[in-house]
């Protein structure tokens, strides 16, 4: 009896280290919601051109990006007219509205 239950306990924890092995799936990457940029201006994240030139008044941009903190700057021309530190997170959305430079 007692080796049945030795047997039987080694064969269920075989199964659960088994299961927990299985790969867990990846949270989304995270994503950026851009909106209240100025037409004509451009979004950048780390100093890199990250979205299109804004076309039409609260026009929202979705940029996905690396878990982590993110410099947001908007580009109108060659000057910075907004900036801000974001935090995005896996899985997350942040939504960022520019309430400065909207106007050139």
């Amino acid at each position: 009896m007692r080796v049945f239950s030795l047997i039987t306990l080694a064969c269920l924890s075989a199964c659960t280290w088994h299961d927990s092995r299985k790969p867990q799936p990846l949270p989304d990457p995270p994503e950026i919601l851009v909106t209240g940029a100025p037409v004509g201006s451009i979004v950048f994240i780390d100093g890199v051109q990250a979205g299109q030139t804004t076309t039409a008044n609260h026009q929202t941009q979705i940029l996905s990006v690396a878990p982590g903190i993110h410099k947001l700057e908007i580009h109108y021309g060659d000057r910075v007219v907004y900036r801000e530190d974001t935090e995005a997170r896996p899985g997350e959305r942040s939504l960022e509205i520019v309430k400065s430079g909207s106007s050139p």
